[in-house]
């Protein structure tokens, strides 16, 4: 799954692309490694318009994977979007989009090191958004800060098309680019925005050298 991505947008140019009302991010730098359990932006719809926050990446794990653990490190990537554990947080007020410039996967190879493959957008619109859902949520995410709470966003996932099908046959982000498909996402229905969780086109990707 989609563990490292990276957004080296200009601030300016995320707002144009998705009619931002509020950004509370602060002077954004690059950042061209984006981990698990790391801050990045994440754009969420309120009643007054579309605010830019940071939030940790990693929803908080079903129940059974906590078992006998004193850490929820989180899960990065949804899938099984009729898991009751994840549609309590499939209503608009929990939905969000996670401005992006270029993802990986790994590629492994039998009897070889795993590589990291990089992917990125075609096209003139470098700055693309994953589908992803958010909450604020308690918990003990490393031993060392202890309990804490957080609002923390993973992205939805699908079948790869074809551009990422050979590196990782299991999956890739649901990504949106149009304006449209990105207020479909945080306003329709559930199972009006669930039809957002398909393949991105093949034409809209291509593998690069690393990240961007």
């Amino acid at each position: 799954m989609c563990n490292l991505y990276s957004l080296t947008s200009a601030q300016s140019a995320i707002a144009d692309l998705v009619n931002l009302w509020r950004d509370d991010t602060g002077n954004l730098a690059a950042l061209t490694g984006i981990y698990p359990d790391y801050p990045a932006p994440v754009i969420t719809q309120t009643p007054q318009g579309r605010v830019m926050q940071m939030m940790r990446w990693g929803m908080p794990s079903p129940a059974f994977v906590l078992k006998g653990k004193k850490t929820d490190k989180g899960v990065t990537n949804v899938r099984n979007t009729a898991s009751p554990h994840w549609r309590r947080w499939l209503g608009p007020s929990h939905r969000c989009v996670v401005p992006f410039t270029s993802f990986s996967e790994y590629q492994t190879v039998k009897g070889e090191k795993p590589k990291t493959v990089w992917f990125a957008p075609t096209g003139p619109q470098k700055t693309l958004f994953f589908a992803g859902i958010w909450t604020e949520w308690t918990s003990v995410r490393t031993l060392k800060e202890g309990e804490t709470t957080n609002n923390l966003f993973a992205f939805l996932t699908v079948e790869p098309n074809a551009v990422v099908a050979p590196i990782h046959p299991k999956a890739m982000p649901v990504i949106l680019r149009s304006p449209e498909a990105i207020a479909h996402w945080l306003d329709a229905p559930v199972d009006a925005a669930l039809k957002l969780q398909r393949p991105f086109p093949d034409d809209g990707l291509e593998v690069i050298e690393g990240p961007v």
